[in-house]
């Protein structure tokens, strides 16, 4: 997670005190921090005996003295003792998203594996597998990553991925990250603007996803706060000055409402709504206007004390008789709730004096679930887990963003939030009236996806409430929508441009590099047919040299362009030949040494057997093929130079085996134990050009093992990139895995060891 301040360590007391007085000042430091871990234990547990259904006080008194005792010696950049974080968001999970004593327990303690001494195990050994596995779930994983965005990439994967199993990890983030937001005016000002974007970005639209206004509405107004102070404070100083007008209009509006509700015996609560300054914010840059223009500033909620849903409609009835409603304005989420199971009717009626003022009627439970989202579940049910009904339609869209992502796609990952968090929804229909919920701004495909992968795949037409539409067409809420498919039919990669929906895009980028490899694959098996029909044996790097030579530029683009029929095999073949024949490459006459000459002692390298010893003979790696342990390999004796080591496979051997120089050919081969040494390879790698593309494929490497990168260059052409890179490894073992990780990166279409 990210730290909400850097941790001070107090001064060492461990040592005597030089002389009495010093050892007073350290009693008094002791007594005054025990107090207040007494003050806090005792607030603490008042809170979780109010609101919590269940309360185990052992567990959470034996948490918090755990977690007073792991920070005892630190502090918050306010100077505070560190243990009033956890405990402050202890807090915030008894009281505002009240959960259960577990919940409060693993607050306490979701820094303590992360900054202490305290393993995991130990936390396990105390309190049990459920505490523990919450409190790994919620603790930021190691920073293995430099760029800081596939690190948090990575570790909102971990976490999500903990959140699916339960819930609780997500909620106690939240709280954790309330409490950052809350005092992050002790952080330096670049961190502060870090934490709030990341705030804005990730944690705010999440909270939205589970259903909790007042958290999410909290975290946006301190974000808003921090990036954009002085619209913060312009719109914060109106809102001051018009308040006492605001609240005269509310309470004339009110005042026949509450009277008919009394007169038709209802129980209920009729509060003024407060908007939020950053959806003001928002609604103003949106709608181009000033903050007294914006009608929805009046605004009232009706809470119904009541257990009967059609309350709310006769409740609707009584005000649209008092006040003329909005037709278009009317949303029914009673009938059709939201993903995060948000239940109210919205009206927006024409007020006293023509201003329009919004109105939201839900009962007294819907209400509670509005503001605490799945947490409110807490209170009425036990044992919560991701097989309730209820909680899995929250926790689905995260399943689907790893349905076609792995370890390699933190960069997609992030992508399905920012596409996905906190989008408005629609309410559309199939044919049989099935309801499908979709972003604002779905497509037909988007939905034709939702249904099935398969029907997305297919997709040719669709008819939405009985007509012919176009695939780009964006829906809205109340469509009924028909697909129309075909098995002849494959995805159109145009159709990544406008869908919105991260299920969408992913299976159709699957799809269209799932076609490229296997065009690849075919065009390959093509040219090796062609090749066995002219008795030619050629390895795949001689191929790839002879590639470059060709108008498609490398061995990838070759290979498509035989599979889509642009070049003919047998004229490839022609020309192959040819390359083959000597004087058809750049040849360097040689003259065979009468000795190998030998190192001085400062000059011998150790990773190497000559003629089946290890030897003082010079000797050095060929450039054209880069041997690296496990390739089967050759000497060459050369004039001043040594031993050239090639791979047995290389074409220069080839060469000089046709050309009848054998005796210039000795043999050497790796020693039986493994060296520790790097060797310098090539590799060369062909895809499609996209933005972040060399982001990737540095990443891939640079995590893989440690793999270090000694050059890269990349051309572009037609919207597809050729890549040669140098890289070290230690043997074709991480030369193979490396390869095969760089294949499964978006849109590369082949990655080949390549020689130069």
């Amino acid at each position: 997670m990210v730290r909400d301040s850097t941790i001070a360590p107090l001064p060492d007391t461990s040592g005597p005190p030089p002389d009495g007085e010093e050892s007073g000042i350290q009693k008094n430091l002791t007594d005054t921090s025990e107090s207040l871990y007494k003050e806090k234990l005792a607030e603490l547990l008042e809170a979780c005996r109010k609101n919590l259904k269940n309360f185990d006080e052992p567990m959470v008194t034996k948490a918090l003295r755990l977690c007073y005792d792991a920070h005892k010696n630190d502090r918050r950049a306010s100077g505070e003792p560190y243990f009033i974080h956890p405990f402050a968001v202890s807090m915030i999970v008894a009281q505002e998203i009240p959960l259960d004593d577990v919940s409060v327990a693993c607050a306490l303690l979701h820094d303590v594996v992360e900054d202490t001494a305290y393993s995991l195990e130990e936390i396990r050994e105390e309190f049990g597998d459920e505490v523990a596995g919450i409190v790994d779930g919620a603790t930021k994983i190691s920073d293995i990553f430099k760029s800081r965005e596939i690190t948090q990439a990575e570790s909102y994967r971990k976490l999500m991925l903990s959140m699916v199993d339960d819930v609780r990890v997500m909620l106690i983030k939240f709280a954790d990250r309330l409490h950052n937001m809350r005092t992050i005016e002790y952080l330096p000002p670049e961190r502060q603007l870090r934490m709030a974007k990341e705030t804005l970005d990730v944690y705010a639209p999440f909270a939205h996803r589970f259903g909790l206004a007042k958290v999410k509405w909290e975290l946006e107004d301190l974000s808003f706060k921090v990036l954009n102070r002085e619209a913060y404070d312009n719109i914060k100083k109106l809102l001051v000055e018009t308040r006492v007008d605001r609240e005269n209009y509310i309470a004339e509006v009110v005042a026949p409402i509450k009277k008919e509700l009394e007169k038709e015996g209802y129980k209920f609560e009729i509060v003024g709504r407060p908007k939020h300054i950053f959806s003001i914010y928002n609604k103003m840059i949106r709608l181009g206007k000033k903050v007294e223009d914006l009608y929805d500033l009046f605004a009232i909620r009706i809470i119904i004390d009541t257990k009967n849903d059609n309350d709310c409609f006769s409740v609707y009835g009584i005000v649209s008789s008092i006040y003329t409603p909005v037709p278009e304005r009317f949303k029914n989420y009673i009938s059709v709730p939201k993903k995060n199971g948000y239940q109210s009717i919205h009206t927006t009626v024409i007020g006293p004096t023509g201003k329009m003022v919004e109105v939201q009627i839900r009962t007294k439970g819907m209400h509670e679930i509005a503001e605490k989202g799945v947490a409110a579940h807490w209170k009425y049910k036990e044992n919560i887990t991701k097989t309730d009904p209820e909680i899995e339609e929250w926790v689905k869209w995260v399943s689907d963003v790893f349905e076609q992502h792995g370890d390699d796609a933190p960069k997609a990952l992030m992508e399905s939030f920012k596409l996905n968090l906190y989008q408005d929804e629609i309410y559309v229909f199939t044919p049989k009236g099935d309801l499908k919920i979709l972003p604002k701004g779905s497509t037909i495909v988007d939905f034709a996806f939702e249904i099935h992968t398969q029907v997305g795949l297919r997709t040719i037409g669709a008819k939405v409430n009985g007509k012919i539409v176009p695939l780009h067409t964006k829906l809205v809420s109340g469509n009924q929508v028909e697909i129309i498919t075909s098995k002849n039919q494959k995805p159109n990669p145009d159709w990544e441009q406008f869908v919105v929906t991260h299920k969408a895009r992913n299976q159709i980028r699957k799809f269209q590099d799932e076609e490229q490899r296997t065009k690849i694959l075919e065009g390959k098996e093509i040219l090796q047919k062609h090749l066995a029909k002219a008795k030619l044996h050629v390895n795949d790097d001689t191929l790839s040299k002879f590639a470059t030579t060709t108008s498609s530029g490398n061995i990838g683009k070759l290979h498509l362009a035989l599979a889509d029929a642009k070049v003919d095999a047998d004229e490839i073949v022609t020309k192959l030949r040819d390359w083959l024949k000597p004087g058809g490459q750049e040849k360097k006459e040689e003259v065979v040494p009468k000795e190998v000459p030998y190192l001085d002692e400062s000059r011998r390298q150790t990773g190497i057997l000559i003629q089946g010893k290890r030897d003082d003979l010079l000797y050095s790696y060929a450039k054209c093929c880069t041997p690296v342990p496990g390739d089967d390999v050759v000497g060459v004796v050369t004039i001043g130079h040594g031993v050239k080591i090639h791979r047995r496979n290389c074409h220069n051997i080839s060469q000089m085996q046709l050309d009848n120089r054998k005796e210039r050919l000795i043999d050497v081969e790796w020693p039986g134990t493994e060296e520790a040494a790097d060797y310098l390879v090539g590799i060369r790698i062909y895809g499609e050009d996209r933005p972040g593309m060399i982001s990737d494929l540095t990443h891939v490497i640079s995590s893989y093992n440690n793999t270090n990168i000694r050059s890269f260059s990349i051309d572009t052409a037609d919207q597809m990139f050729d890549g040669k890179m140098t890289v070290y490894v230690k043997n074709t073992y991480h030369l193979s895995r490396l390869l095969e990780k760089l294949r499964h990166v978006r849109g590369v279409t082949s990655a080949e060891r390549y020689e130069e």
